[in-house]
Protein backbone atom coordinates (compact mmCIF):
# COMPACT_ATOMS: atom_id res chain seq x y z
CA UNK A 1 0.00 0.00 0.00
CA UNK A 2 1.88 3.44 -0.94
CA UNK A 3 1.89 6.02 1.67
CA UNK A 4 -0.83 8.22 1.85
CA UNK A 5 1.45 11.20 3.21
CA UNK A 6 4.14 10.36 -0.18
CA UNK A 7 3.43 13.31 -2.42
CA UNK A 8 2.92 11.45 -6.01
CA UNK A 9 3.23 15.45 -7.22
CA UNK A 10 4.99 18.33 -6.13
CA UNK A 11 3.72 21.21 -4.59
CA UNK A 12 4.52 24.18 -6.34
CA UNK A 13 4.37 27.38 -4.22
CA UNK A 14 5.01 31.01 -6.16
CA UNK A 15 7.98 32.91 -5.31
CA UNK A 16 7.46 34.85 -2.13
CA UNK A 17 9.35 38.58 -2.15
CA UNK A 18 10.20 38.61 1.20
CA UNK A 19 11.46 42.84 1.31
CA UNK A 20 15.46 43.14 0.26
CA UNK A 21 15.96 39.17 1.30
CA UNK A 22 17.50 37.16 -1.81
CA UNK A 23 15.39 35.19 -3.69
CA UNK A 24 17.02 31.65 -4.30
CA UNK A 25 15.21 28.35 -5.02
CA UNK A 26 16.19 24.55 -5.34
CA UNK A 27 15.10 22.71 -7.78
CA UNK A 28 15.54 19.01 -8.89
CA UNK A 29 14.47 17.66 -12.43
CA UNK A 30 14.88 13.87 -13.21
CA UNK A 31 14.62 12.20 -16.16
CA UNK A 32 11.65 10.32 -17.85
CA UNK A 33 11.85 6.65 -16.24
CA UNK A 34 15.00 8.16 -14.24
CA UNK A 35 16.88 7.10 -17.53
CA UNK A 36 20.66 7.49 -17.09
CA UNK A 37 21.76 9.82 -19.58
CA UNK A 38 22.99 13.10 -18.21
CA UNK A 39 26.48 12.59 -17.25
CA UNK A 40 28.25 12.89 -19.88
CA UNK A 41 30.60 15.61 -21.14
CA UNK A 42 27.32 16.27 -24.20
CA UNK A 43 24.85 17.11 -21.86
CA UNK A 44 26.52 18.83 -19.92
CA UNK A 45 27.19 21.11 -22.26
CA UNK A 46 23.34 21.48 -23.56
CA UNK A 47 23.02 22.07 -20.40
CA UNK A 48 24.36 24.72 -19.44
CA UNK A 49 23.85 26.18 -23.02
CA UNK A 50 20.07 25.83 -22.27
CA UNK A 51 20.35 27.85 -18.64
CA UNK A 52 22.35 30.30 -20.32
CA UNK A 53 20.00 31.01 -23.59
CA UNK A 54 16.59 30.94 -20.95
CA UNK A 55 17.58 34.19 -19.32
CA UNK A 56 14.54 34.60 -16.98
CA UNK A 57 16.09 33.14 -14.25
CA UNK A 58 19.98 32.63 -13.38
CA UNK A 59 21.39 29.56 -12.40
CA UNK A 60 23.93 29.33 -9.58
CA UNK A 61 25.63 26.14 -8.29
CA UNK A 62 24.56 22.68 -9.72
CA UNK A 63 25.10 19.12 -9.94
CA UNK A 64 23.96 16.76 -12.68
CA UNK A 65 23.50 12.60 -11.78
CA UNK A 66 23.04 10.33 -14.09
CA UNK A 67 19.03 10.42 -13.83
CA UNK A 68 18.57 13.78 -11.92
CA UNK A 69 20.00 17.37 -11.80
CA UNK A 70 20.28 19.66 -8.96
CA UNK A 71 20.77 23.20 -8.98
CA UNK A 72 20.14 26.75 -7.38
CA UNK A 73 18.75 29.48 -9.30
CA UNK A 74 17.59 33.03 -8.81
CA UNK A 75 15.16 35.40 -10.80
CA UNK A 76 17.20 37.16 -13.32
CA UNK A 77 13.80 39.50 -13.61
CA UNK A 78 11.88 41.57 -11.76
CA UNK A 79 9.05 40.56 -11.60
CA UNK A 80 10.46 36.79 -11.58
CA UNK A 81 9.30 34.81 -14.45
CA UNK A 82 7.24 31.75 -13.32
CA UNK A 83 9.75 28.55 -12.30
CA UNK A 84 7.94 25.64 -14.53
CA UNK A 85 7.32 28.01 -17.73
CA UNK A 86 11.62 28.80 -17.54
CA UNK A 87 12.65 25.31 -16.85
CA UNK A 88 10.13 24.09 -19.58
CA UNK A 89 11.81 25.72 -21.79
CA UNK A 90 15.10 25.09 -21.32
CA UNK A 91 14.01 21.10 -21.00
CA UNK A 92 12.22 21.60 -24.44
CA UNK A 93 15.54 23.02 -25.88
CA UNK A 94 18.08 20.06 -24.42
CA UNK A 95 15.21 17.55 -25.62
CA UNK A 96 15.12 18.92 -29.11
CA UNK A 97 19.17 18.57 -29.62
CA UNK A 98 18.72 14.91 -27.71
CA UNK A 99 16.27 14.40 -30.97
CA UNK A 100 13.73 12.69 -27.77
CA UNK A 101 10.35 13.87 -27.01
CA UNK A 102 10.22 12.47 -23.45
CA UNK A 103 13.75 12.56 -21.97
CA UNK A 104 12.45 14.63 -18.93
CA UNK A 105 9.61 13.96 -16.10
CA UNK A 106 6.78 16.55 -16.49
CA UNK A 107 7.13 18.25 -13.71
CA UNK A 108 10.24 19.43 -10.96
CA UNK A 109 10.89 19.90 -7.51
CA UNK A 110 11.24 23.01 -6.25
CA UNK A 111 12.01 24.64 -2.81
CA UNK A 112 12.71 28.55 -2.15
CA UNK A 113 15.44 28.81 0.57
CA UNK A 114 14.26 30.99 3.41
CA UNK A 115 17.85 31.18 4.88
CA UNK A 116 21.56 31.46 3.82
CA UNK A 117 22.04 28.45 6.43
CA UNK A 118 19.94 26.33 4.02
CA UNK A 119 21.64 27.26 0.92
CA UNK A 120 25.27 25.96 2.73
CA UNK A 121 23.57 23.10 3.93
CA UNK A 122 21.41 22.44 0.84
CA UNK A 123 24.82 22.36 -1.40
CA UNK A 124 26.93 20.59 0.71
CA UNK A 125 24.21 17.93 0.59
CA UNK A 126 23.65 17.98 -2.93
CA UNK A 127 27.68 18.07 -3.95
CA UNK A 128 28.04 14.60 -1.78
CA UNK A 129 25.39 13.01 -3.69
CA UNK A 130 27.82 11.29 -6.23
CA UNK A 131 29.97 10.17 -3.42
CA UNK A 132 26.63 9.04 -1.75
CA UNK A 133 26.12 6.71 -5.26
CA UNK A 134 29.42 5.45 -5.40
CA UNK A 135 30.12 7.26 -8.03
CA UNK A 136 33.50 9.06 -7.28
CA UNK A 137 35.06 8.95 -3.71
CA UNK A 138 35.84 12.88 -3.37
CA UNK A 139 32.88 15.15 -4.19
CA UNK A 140 35.29 17.08 -6.24
CA UNK A 141 35.65 14.04 -7.80
CA UNK A 142 32.56 14.71 -9.71
CA UNK A 143 32.89 16.34 -13.30
CA UNK A 144 29.60 17.16 -13.54
CA UNK A 145 28.88 19.93 -11.69
CA UNK A 146 30.11 23.56 -11.22
CA UNK A 147 28.61 26.86 -10.74
CA UNK A 148 27.19 28.81 -13.52
CA UNK A 149 26.48 32.40 -11.63
CA UNK A 150 27.81 33.27 -8.29
CA UNK A 151 24.45 34.15 -6.40
CA UNK A 152 24.45 35.68 -2.71
CA UNK A 153 22.55 34.91 0.00
CA UNK A 154 21.27 38.71 1.33
CA UNK A 155 19.12 39.60 4.11
CA UNK A 156 17.46 42.14 4.36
Amino acid sequence: MEDPLRRQYPAHQTTQERGNQSILIFVTVCTKARRACLADDTMHARLLAAWESATFWTVGRYVIMPDHLHFFCAPAIHPAHPLRRWCGFWKNAVARQCEVETLWQRDLWDRQLRAGDSYSEKWNYVRNNPVRAGLVAEADDWPYQGELNTLFWHDA
